[in-house]
């Protein structure tokens, strides 16, 4: 799991190895299919009207984008332990609540970082409106959020487990 503050990402040792063998993936092995990729289309001929051609240069500009991305991910990353199970929300840490203490009403998320993601699970930053609501509530507490249209939002938190990856 995650959790950003500043430059600074908290990652556990399991996302860390994780991104960690993606960037090796895509600086190695990754770089070598693409470069293949490109050459294979431009031995084709014109490049002007290659289709081939510029879609493997686009897909090797995303991935020079995720090489830089995860780098600098990594680069400032800090690795520590998952969150205690101590029904306190942290980052790293899967979170029901109850809109307006609705008990009908629920929603489940994991409060971490979109960079590790091991499942299907809805994801709210620390820094959402949500996310910094509930950061640091115990369960049974209600907090406040503000809504993209200015609204306000209450919440109870019913559960705060740490995130099973």
């Amino acid at each position: 799991m995650t959790q950003t503050s500043d430059n600074v990402t908290w990652l556990t040792q399991e996302a860390y190895d994780q991104l960690k063998a993606e960037l090796d993936h895509l600086s190695g092995p990754g770089r070598i299919a693409i470069a293949t990729k490109i050459e294979e289309a431009r031995q084709e001929g014109d490049l002007k009207e290659n289709a081939g051609y510029h879609a493997a240069k686009e897909e090797q500009g995303k991935q020079e984008a995720r090489i830089r991305q995860l780098s600098q991910l990594l680069e400032h990353a800090k690795v520590g332990e998952a969150p205690a199970d101590t029904g306190i929300v942290a980052p790293g840490m899967v979170v029901t609540i109850a809109f307006d203490g609705d008990p009908d009403d629920t929603v489940t998320f994991l409060l971490g970082s979109r960079e590790y993601v091991t499942s299907g699970m809805e994801i709210y930053s620390p820094q959402s409106p949500l996310g910094s609501a509930v950061n640091g509530k115990k369960v049974g507490e209600d907090a406040d959020y503000e809504l993209p249209n200015g609204n306000k939002a209450a919440v109870k938190i019913l559960e705060a487990k740490p995130h099973a990856g």
